[in-house]
C-alpha cells in the first residue's frame, strides 16, 4: 500500500514510523511543510524537533513542496496536521480518489463564514469536501511511544467500510491494534474533550488536591463528553471506548499529555502565554475548550468543568477560584 502522511510533526511522523515499518511492507512518504525541515531530517535520519532520538527507517521517503504531486497514486492519505489547518488541507484534497483520514483532535475555531458555533472535523470535511472518502485515526496515544513500538490501540472511525478497512490494513500490526468504529462523531468528540479535560486534571494535580479529587475529576468529565457526544448524535458506547474513557484516561493522567502539562503550569502561577510557549507543540485543548463550549452552550449541554477551564484560560479567574466554582455547585443526580 502507497502511504503519504501530510504533516510531519511528533504525531505524523510517528504514525509515518509505525507504517513505514509495517510487515506488510507498505510504501510510505512523509511530507513536511517545511523544505528545511524535511531536509534537516534527510540528513539528520531522525526528527530532531519532535521525536530527538528516534530514527527514521531508510524506506521512509521524506518529501515537501506541493502536497497534492506527494499524494500521485496514494492508496491512503493521512492528514497529520493540527485541526487549525485541516480546513486547507482538505481543500486541496476534495478530488482525491484515494481514502482520506486525519488525526487532528479538536473543534475548529468558530469563524463567522464557517460556523458559529464551531465544527468537528468530519463536519468540516463535509463543507469543503464532501465527496471524500474520509474518517479518523484516534485513540489513546502518545507519539513517542507509537514511534517506539510500545503497544498501542488505535480506532478507526468513519461512514465509509472502505475507509475504514483501509486504515485497519495500513496500521493494525504486532505494535498496534486498530479497531473499526462507525461512530465518527463519538470518536471525534471524545479526542476533542479530553484534551480540555486534561488541562483541568493537570491543574487539579498541580494544585495538589488529591487522588480523590483527581477521579471524581475525571469521571465527571467523562460525563459532560457523554451529553455533548449525545447531543451531536453519538452513541453512548463510544465513550466507554478507546476514543472516549482510554483518550481522556491517558492524557489527563500521563507525564507525556501536553494538554495535562498546561493544567500543571497554570497551577505553579505560570500565565497562559508562558505555559503553551514553554511546550514547543500545539496543546489543542487550549485552542479548542471556548469551541467546546460555545457548541454545547448552543445544545443546551450543561459542561462546568469545560466552562471553569475556559474561564481559567480567559483570565477570568484564578486556579483556586476554579476549584471553588466546581465544589461549590449544588447536589445533582449523578445521571443528570
Amino acid at each position: 500500500m502507497k502511504i503519504v502522511v501530510l504533516g510531519a510533526g511528533a504525531w505524523g511522523t510517528a504514525v509515518a514510523l509505525s507504517a513505514a515499518q509495517h510487515p506488510a511492507g507498505h510504501q510510505v512518504t512523509l511530507w513536511a511543510r517545511s523544505a528545511t525541515q524535511a531536509s534537516s531530517m534527510q540528513a539528520l535520519h531522525e526528527n530532531r524537533h519532535y521525536l530527538p532520538g528516534i530514527a527514521l527507517p531508510p524506506s521512509l521517503q521524506l518529501a515537501s513542496g506541493d502536497a497534492l504531486a506527494a499524494c500521485a497514486q496514494a492508496d491512503l492519505i493521512i492528514v497529520a496536521t493540527p485541526m487549525a489547518a485541516l480546513r486547507g488541507m482538505l481543500t486541496q484534497l476534495q478530488g482525491s480518489a484515494a481514502p482520506v483520514a486525519w488525526l487532528c483532535k479538536g473543534f475548529e475555531a468558530a469563524h463567522g463564514t464557517h460556523s458559529a458555533a464551531g465544527l468537528l472535523a468530519h463536519e468540516v470535511c463535509a463543507q469543503v469536501a464532501p465527496a471524500l472518502r474520509a474518517g479518523v485515526l484516534s485513540g489513546p496515544s502518545f507519539a513517542l511511544e507509537v514511534a517506539r513500538n510500545q503497544p498501542t490501540a488505535l480506532v478507526a472511525a468513519s461512514e465509509h467500510a472502505t475507509v475504514r478497512d483501509t486504515l485497519v490494513a495500513a496500521f493494525h500490526s504486532p505494535s498496534v491494534r486498530v479497531y473499526a468504529n462507525e461512530d465518527i462523531v463519538g470518536v471525534e468528540v471524545g479526542g476533542a474533550v479530553k484534551n480540555v479535560l486534561a488541562i483541568a486534571t493537570g491543574l487539579c494535580d498541580g494544585l495538589q488536591l488529591g487522588l480523590n479529587a483527581r477521579a471524581a475529576l475525571i469521571t465527571r468529565g467523562l460525563a459532560e463528553m457523554t451529553r455533548l457526544g449525545v447531543a451531536l448524535g453519538a452513541r453512548p458506547e463510544t465513550f466507554m471506548g478507546l476514543s472516549g474513557m482510554g483518550d481522556l484516561v491517558l492524557t489527563a493522567t500521563g507525564d507525556l499529555s501536553r494538554n495535562r502539562r498546561v493544567g500543571l503550569l497554570l497551577a505553579e502561577g505560570k500565565t497562559l502565554q508562558q505555559a503553551v510557549e514553554s511546550l514547543g507543540h500545539v496543546a489543542e485543548g487550549v485552542y479548542c475548550a471556548r469551541t467546546v463550549a460555545q457548541r454545547a452552550a448552543g445544545l443546551g449541554v450543561d459542561m462546568p468543568i469545560t466552562q471553569a477551564v475556559v474561564a481559567l484560560l480567559d483570565g477570568g479567574m484564578t486556579p483556586a477560584q476554579a476549584v471553588a466554582r466546581l465544589m461549590g455547585r449544588g447536589p445533582a443526580s449523578e445521571q443528570v
